[in-house]
Formats: C-alpha cells, structure tokens, sequence
C-alpha cells in the first residue's frame, strides 16, 4: 500500500516527473513559482494525486517550511529541477553581461541547488537534483549520472508513444538527444537504459523550443516520460524495502559469521 507515502519535486511547473508516483498511489507535491491562484489536484485511477503550490523557492524560508509540512511524514522520494538559465553552459555568451550586473549571480544559482540537496538530506529521502551541462559542476560538484531523454524511450509502451501534451515537440517514445546530468543522494537507484533510435537531424525539440517565452520554456523543462517510468520503477517504496531488508539480511549473516 502507498498511503501516506510521499513524493516532493521542486521548482516544477508541469508535474511530468511525478506522474508514474500518482499512478501508482503516492500524494505528490510540486512547488513551483508558477502556480498561482488555485489550482486543482490532479487525480489518477491509481488512487494518488499531483498537488501544485506556489513557491518562491529562491527564498531559503519557503524551504525551511516545507520542511516544517514534511518532517515526520514518509517521503518516498524528492526530486527538484532548479532554474538553469544562470548555470548552463548554453547560456555562456551571456555570462559576461550578467556578471557585470551581479558578480555573484552563478553562486546564488548554484546556492538554490544545494538547498534543494540540503532540504532532502534533512528528509532523509532518496532524490536527485537535475540540470543540464552547467557550472554546477565546478560551483558545486561532479553530477553522479548523465543521460540523454532517448535512452529510456523503451520504457514508454507502444500505444503511448506519441506525448499526451505535446506531440508537435516532443519527438514519439522521447526518441531526441539532450545532455542532462544529475546531482543524486539519499540511495537514489539510476535506472538501467532502455534506448530508442533519436530522430535524424536536429530534433523538434531544438527546431521548435527555442526562445524566451515561458511556454517553450516550461516544455524544455518538462521531465522525458521514459526517464521519470524508470526512476519511479527503481526508486519507489517496494524496491527501497527490499533492498532494506536485503541489506538486514546481509548484517544479519555478518554477525553470525
């Protein structure tokens, strides 16, 4: 059963990353600055729910009570997608200039990241933090993992290839090429790969999302659905009690030895 098991991600305005957790009956959160007014949960056959709430998560307090909300309840798992537009490396022709405005500005981006690692440690929850090629990697650390969304197209069935939201940019079974790399802790499992053939060329994905609005914007961002089956397949509750009791198992023969 999931019952009051629980599932965070942050700075997410679609909620494609908690979808496969609904499904399978988790209660999942997703803050985002986006979501305003109000919106209304976002229900599944499974028995679970996607709740959006409005978050300024650039102020340290709105993660000190989010904090406060989960302490004490089980989070399954969190995961948190930080604003990258100061960070990528796709950006750097603009470094100069916004430097210039703010010496600081690529430290109070990487700093948001590290709260987020921060927030989840406190939770004691397995969880990755995502973000494409960026100066997180020297402002912070290495990622431990990078994947490309095609690589775990095969987890989407047959029937679902074509993306229910987005079909005229985001190429069928997630079949397009996108650098992206992963900050991980808590015991996060990388799922295997199950990979499809990338569209020729440059994708849809690069020909039609490119630009500043914040359509393109929040569709860039959205997880690969493949990607977020597979994290939820080696990441939920069931596969962390097993490896728990494998590991009891393991200590257990230790001490007889």
């Amino acid at each position: 059963m999931t019952d009051r098991k629980y599932v965070i991600s942050l700075y997410d305005y679609t909620g494609e990353a908690l979808k496969p957790w609904a499904e399978a009956g988790y209660t999942c959160y997703a803050f985002d600055i986006q979501h305003t007014g109000t919106i209304p949960d976002e229900t599944f056959e499974g028995g679970g729910l996607i709740r959006y709430f409005y978050a300024d998560l650039h102020n340290i307090g709105t993660l000190d009570r989010i904090y406060d909300t989960m302490s004490g309840k089980e989070v399954t798992f969190a995961m948190a997608f930080p604003v990258c537009t100061d960070m990528a490396v796709s950006g750097a022709a603009h470094f100069k200039r916004k430097r210039e405005r703010d010496p600081l500005f690529q430290r109070k981006a990487a700093n948001y990241a590290i709260w987020c690692a921060e927030l989840f440690q406190a939770l004691d929850c397995p969880y990755f933090i995502e973000n494409p090629v960026s100066v997180l990697s020297t402002l912070w650390r290495k990622p431990n993992h990078k994947f490309h969304p095609y690589e775990y197209g095969g987890y989407i069935p047959d029937d679902q290839a074509e993306h229910p939201k987005w079909p005229d940019y985001i190429a069928p079974m997630d079949a397009y090429p996108k650098k992206t790399c992963l900050w991980t802790g808590g015991g996060f499992v990388m799922p295997v790969t199950s990979p499809v053939e990338p569209e020729q060329g440059h994708s849809r994905q690069h020909l039609k999302l490119g630009g500043k609005s914040m359509k393109t914007k929040n569709i860039r961002s959205a997880t690969p659905r493949g990607f977020a089956q597979a994290v939820y397949n080696c990441n939920n509750s069931n596969i962390q009690r097993y490896w728990k009791n494998a590991e009891l198992e393991c200590d257990n023969l230790s001490t007889i030895q």
